[in-house]
């Protein structure tokens, strides 16, 4: 099943809901204003995700089905679903039912059994991205101080989160569920040869980076998750590890990249990690990876903010490049099964995650919150009393750690604990090697095959929109549809999520966006009908995508109610069942509504420049946007379509509405006629005030831009180390110690 959530996983990310989602950061040092235990205070106070009544269900399918089929298939599947809820349909709601009062969720079990079965790679097909904005600082926005700056703040992050500080989610004053982020740090999918599985290392306090395909790690935090590093050791370290990268061959690099083997089909991944765990030395360094809490990515190569496209590629599946027949690209600098912080050769920084465990909402807050500390930490660098977002100190086992003059506590008796950069030198068998060598030409087969475009249209965004009584992501949805059929000339199945988070272990439902009323728009905005009509056909479908999305976000959808049906179906038929499945789940209807070719996401903050993920169908689109104040910022992805022409069909569509609607305007407001008082001066008719002069006249009004806004110490300290004893650190010995340079 497609988005329900079987094929459709990459798009199952964010969300629109009438409400925003708000993060209230405490942009405060002082530790009073810490609630303990707050993270996950409102938890067991969520209310389960409700079974829908199975009628209603029923309905909202047709619903969703009526504009994808023609009369007569329609009717079919009308009598198809009749038969349905006449015969088996309220036995499997029964049993769904029974079986949702001793859970949690009762699509949380089936929605990790659909992502962990899939076998294909998950590069492209799973694992979305982000593309922060800029650093606006000069000095800091280089490659080594951007990544520098974006592990610091995220350790705090993390240490917040361990400690049960961290301010949670909600929208408006409802609590939102904490539980996935649980699953963002020291979190791995992990290939088995029946199926993946996610494993999650709780107490995971080191970090492996990525540079030219090699693979190196160093400890961040100690026990108590407080950093053990300082922006400027930080640096020296990520320093260290590209002049450690920098010495081998591009040859040497390209037999090496380990990282290439997790962009492999699942079930040749797993054959090559038995292979690796099969030697104990490369078993260990395979756990390291696997236990790190996140991998940082440093990418050598060509500048990128200036190049969409190849900026969006690069963050998706990263990038082709061939020098004599070797490959080049950044596609072998990612480890695709964990969370990955990318950092380009420019400092254009993103994130690429494992979205098993994980949606898009949860990694916006980590994204927008960790951009957020870096300006902070850049204003407490000039301002050491500045605030932060998060209260991680620096850990009294940090090299650099010095006590303060007050401190009423002696310091700890164990010393510094190492942090040195060491290289994960793995024992390459000629098995690897050959996998090495046909996982990057396979991923490389994938990359040429993949086509991603991105449009940041600055016409106009949310102000201009909502000014004229719209909701923006619905607005943005009638956009999609339409472009769509002025390029392809008919209506397909559109996707987009719905987050369910006000409920226990929410994760999504499927919004189907495509509606009579989304139809009646488009064709309306083909035809010669006046503005007028084309104005208000749009606003009805707006207002229709508003009632279905608050609807999908109370967990009022057909996707994920059917999906939990059919999964019980099909597991009673495996336990030997041998009563047939039920016609609805054959029925080509089932397939239209579970073949995405618009498979869309709407998941914006301030600290995002872009947004996006792979297709999931072959002859669709995976389109990712972010509505800000005063632009949209779209990525589009497809295999072999004309995705540039797509996006240029679409801008043609959001200036063709924008003239309509402020021709429409200027019509129901026409403004009076000017007039000449006695002293000859010309004045506004409607406020007396001078006019400069003169009238501009209509053409002259035309050229006006629209108005809108845009978003956005002390003691003898080596002494008393020297006194200590060292921490114990049960991988220390796993790795070459690479060299770093003094102060």
């Amino acid at each position: 099943m497609s988005e329900s959530p079987d094929d459709n996983r990459c798009s199952a990310f964010l969300i629109y809901t009438p409400a925003t989602v708000c993060f209230y950061p405490m942009f405060s040092n002082n530790d009073a204003d810490i609630v303990p235990g707050q993270t996950f205070a409102s938890q067991d106070k969520l209310p389960k995700l409700p079974v829908p009544p199975l009628e209603e269900t029923c309905r909202r399918y047709l619903r969703a089905l009526e504009g994808l089929q023609d009369p007569e298939e329609h009717t079919k599947t009308k009598e198809v679903v009749r038969e349905f809820l006449e015969n088996e349909g309220p036995e499997i709601q029964k049993k769904l039912m029974d079986w949702a009062r001793t859970r949690d969720s009762y699509i949380e079990e089936f929605w990790y059994e659909s992502y962990l079965s899939h076998s294909d790679p998950v590069v492209l097909a799973l694992n979305p991205f982000f593309v922060l904005e800029n650093d606006p600082t000069p000095n800091r926005g280089s490659q080594l101080p951007r990544a520098a700056s974006l592990i610091i703040a995220s350790l705090g992050f993390i240490h917040d989160l361990r400690a049960k500080i961290l301010e949670p989610d909600h929208v408006r004053s409802t609590p939102l569920d904490m539980d996935q982020y649980t699953r963002l740090f020291g979190a791995a999918r992990i290939p088995t040869d029946k199926g993946c599985r996610m494993e999650v290392s709780t107490n995971s306090h080191h970090i492996v980076v990525l540079r030219r395909g090699q693979f190196y790690w160093f400890d961040v935090l100690d026990s108590e998750n407080r950093p053990l590093l300082t922006e400027r050791e930080m640096i020296r370290h990520l320093q260290a590890i590209v002049d450690d990268a920098s010495t081998l061959s591009t040859k040497d690099v390209a037999q090496r990249s380990m990282g290439v083997l997790s962009t492999e089909n699942r079930k040749i991944w797993s054959k090559l990690r038995a292979t690796i765990s099969s030697d104990r030395h490369n078993a260990s360094c395979l756990e390291i990876v696997d236990r790190a809490l996140f991998i940082v990515c440093l990418d050598d190569g060509l500048p990128m903010k200036d190049d969409l496209p190849q900026l969006c590629s690069n963050f998706l599946c990263g990038t082709y490049g061939l020098e004599e027949g070797i490959q080049v690209g950044t596609c072998t600098n990612r480890w695709y099964d964990k969370l990955q912080i990318i950092v380009c050769s420019d400092g254009a920084a993103g994130i690429n995650f494992e979205h098993t465990g994980v949606d898009g909402h949860t990694v916006l807050r980590f994204a927008a919150d960790i951009f957020t500390e870096c300006l902070m930490l850049l204003a407490r660098s000039i301002n050491p009393a500045a605030p932060t977002l998060f209260h991680a100190q620096l850990s009294p086992h940090a090299k650099s750690y010095k006590q303060p003059r007050n401190a009423k506590t002696t310091a700890p008796d164990v010393g510094p604990i190492d942090t040195t950069p060491k290289k994960l030198e793995w024992d390459l068998t000629s098995e690897l090697r050959v996998g090495i060598r046909f996982a990057e030409t396979r991923i490389s087969d994938l990359i040429c095959q993949n086509d991603c475009q991105a449009l940041e249209f600055k016409g106009y965004g949310k102000n201009f929109i909502t000014s004229h009584g719209f909701s923006p992501d619905a607005f943005v949805q009638m956009a999609l549809q339409a472009a769509y059929f002025g390029l392809y000339g008919r209506i397909e199945c559109v996707y987009e999520p719905a987050m369910t988070k006000a409920f226990l272990h929410g994760r999504t439902e499927a919004i189907r966006s495509v509606q009579s009323e989304s139809i009646e728009f488009t064709k309306i905005f083909y035809s010669e009908a006046p503005a007028s009509a084309k104005v208000a056909a749009l606003r009805k479908a707006c207002e229709r995508h508003v009632k279905l999305t608050k609807e999908c976000s109370q967990g009022l959808g057909q996707d994920r109610h059917l999906y939990a049906l059919y999964c019980l179906l099909q597991r009673e038929r495996q336990a030997g069942g041998e009563n047939p499945l039920p016609a609805i789940f054959s029925d080509p209807g089932w397939v239209v509504l579970n073949t995405s070719i618009l498979s869309t996401s709407n998941c914006g903050n301030p600290a995002l420049r872009l947004f996006g993920f792979g297709p999931v169908a072959a002859a669709g689109f995976g389109i990712g946007y972010i509505i800000k104040d005063d632009g949209l910022s779209i990525c589009a992805s497809s295999k072999h379509l004309q995705t540039r022409r797509f996006l240029d069909t679409l801008q043609g569509f959001l200036l063709d509405i924008q003239r309509t609607v402020i021709h429409l305007h200027r019509a129901a407001n026409e403004r009076p006629s000017p007039f000449v008082d006695h002293s000859g001066v010309l004045r506004d008719a409607r406020t007396g005030r001078p006019i400069n002069g003169r009238v501009l006249d209509d053409e002259e009004e035309d050229e006006i831009a629209l108005p809108g806004y845009s978003f956005f110490g002390s003691g003898d300290v080596e002494k008393i180390l020297g006194q200590r004893k060292r921490a114990e650190q049960p991988y220390s010995h796993i790795g070459k110690v690479i060299q770093m340079a003094e102060y």
